[in-house]
């Protein structure tokens, strides 16, 4: 195997992590094993282990591909596509969740910025239920069939569930909405706008002005809906009532909703600020951020499995650590880095063992997929490690969010939000068969902003480094400053 790329600061727990168990974690357990000491399955869950291939791009981003391509197979000619699915039998299950069949887009679409083989998108891929299509046909066919799901208020309806399995009941009759999937598809829909536009196989400008217009409408019924005043409501249910609401006695705040609002861009101005001031105000815990707060207290058949789980525990107010991942790469995106810091070790095991073993429970090595909440009489107890994709993301935020290494499709962006006390980051990063030896070096003691890249030496400009021949470079960054390191 080729060397991969690696990470060096001056937070050895942080190294350690980033380095080989997340690695050890994505591949041994979530991809290969598919099994974990919590949960004996064995299965290819279409959104789990897709999100999971996203490691492959450190390295070996072809592996990826193979991923997607195995994905796309298993999507129905209509565009559904099946929730899990054995290998050698095949035998699946097809489900009205909503999102499953979004992340093959979204992911194509990353695979596609690491690497611009824009070739791919005109592979044939057969469908799991007959014929075949190009793989831009089955991501195209996934967004086409969300879009016909929409509300009256021009929001997506939320099926049997979107990100949160356990929201099982809020959407039967097809009448409840979620506010997250809406966050997702709109920045879904302003992706492949661009990939249509410039680099499909078939050029289609038609297309792509569809999807900066509904683009466009989303965002706006997204902020006229779902903003409450305070925070974005997580969902509604099929009689209207909202989820992730401060009316509400349970679920007051709900966390998808705030991060992706940042992430997505669908909060823009102060919004921003106040998003990101609520879930520091009302969600972060002692090993992160809480799903949602405060716990569903009793079960209710009309909002789903997730009230039957005890106060803190899993999705019910506790650390879902897939979504408290996303928290770290919100708070990054703000430019936080002390927050965003702060989070990333609330989640580090390594850190969590050495600071209680008894309270933490779990092993010092491997991520949970939930940390119990305030609710919970086990407020700090870690559980369902190795099965679980949250490891493939907090080692993509460490490369993209933390020393700031974001592919995009004119080059390596860089743009750190590291903590001003660390004096340099040294990373090696493989990146369209060339290897690139960086250095981001801080005398000023900054979070981030780009002073200056040197790329063997010679300056180049703005913060993106072109595409490279096949060889190995010296990368010098200095940074010039951001304001940042320090909580809201």
């Amino acid at each position: 195997m080729t060397r991969q790329s690696v990470i060096e600061t001056p937070d050895d727990a942080f190294d350690l992590l980033t380095n080989i168990w997340l690695k050890y974690q994505v591949y041994s357990g979530h991809l290969w094993a598919r099994s974990g000491y919590y949960q004996q399955s064995g299965a290819f869950g279409f959104r789990d282990q897709l999100q999971t291939s996203q490691a492959w791009l450190l390295h070996a981003p072809e592996k990826m591909l193979e991923h997607i391509r195995f994905n796309a197979r298993h999507q129905f000619r209509k565009g559904t596509v099946l929730h899990w699915w054995h290998p050698i039998t095949e035998q699946g299950l097809a489900t009205n969740m909503s999102d499953d069949l979004l992340w093959l887009p979204f992911m194509l679409n990353r695979y596609l910025q690491e690497t611009a083989n824009f070739a791919a998108l005109s592979e044939t891929i057969p469908f799991y239920d007959g014929g075949e299509a190009t793989l831009q046909e089955h991501a195209l066919k996934a967004i086409e069939v969300t879009l016909q799901r929409f509300s009256d208020r021009g929001l997506p309806l939320i099926g049997e569930g979107d990100w949160c399995d356990g929201f099982s009941a809020l959407g039967l009759d097809w009448k409840g909405e979620s506010i997250w999937l809406g966050m997702f598809l709109y920045r879904i829909l302003l992706d492949w706008a661009e990939l249509l536009s410039r680099h499909s196989p078939e050029q289609k400008p038609d297309l792509a002005e569809k999807y900066c217009d509904a683009a466009e409408k989303l965002k706006a019924a997204l902020n006229r809906e779902a903003w409450n005043g305070q925070w974005y409501t997580g969902a509604t249910r099929d009689d209207g009532k909202p989820i992730g609401d401060p009316s509400a006695k349970e679920c007051k705040i709900y966390l998808m909703a705030q991060t992706w609002a940042i992430l997505s861009g669908v909060a823009v101005g102060e919004r921003r600020q106040q998003v990101v001031q609520a879930m520091l105000e009302h969600l972060e815990g002692d090993n992160g951020f809480l799903l949602l707060y405060p716990a569903f207290q009793t079960p209710d058949e009309n909002v789903g499995y997730i009230t039957r789980y005890a106060p803190g525990l899993r999705e019910n107010g506790g650390v879902y650590t897939h979504a408290a991942t996303w928290g770290v790469m919100a708070l990054a995106e703000m430019g936080l880095a002390a927050d965003a810091m702060r989070h990333f070790r609330k989640l580090n095991p390594i850190l969590q063992v050495h600071k209680d073993a008894n309270r933490y429970v779990a092993e010092p090595y491997v991520l949970p997929g939930n940390i119990d909440g305030k609710d919970s009489p086990y407020y700090g107890r870690a559980g369902w490690t190795w099965y679980t994709g949250s490891a493939a993301w907090l080692l993509t935020i460490a490369y993209e969010s933390i020393a700031g290494l974001k592919p995009v499709q004119e080059g390596l962006k860089i743009d750190p939000c590291i903590l001003s006390e660390w004096p340099q980051v040294k990373i090696l990063r493989k990146f369209r068969g060339a290897e690139y030896h960086i250095t981001i070096k801080n005398p000023e003691k900054q979070c981030g902003g780009v002073k200056e890249i040197r790329l063997n030496g010679k300056t180049i400009s703005g913060n993106v480094i072109p595409q490279q021949p096949a060889g190995s470079y010296a990368v010098e960054v200095t940074l010039t400053g951001r304001e940042g390191n320090r909580r809201l």
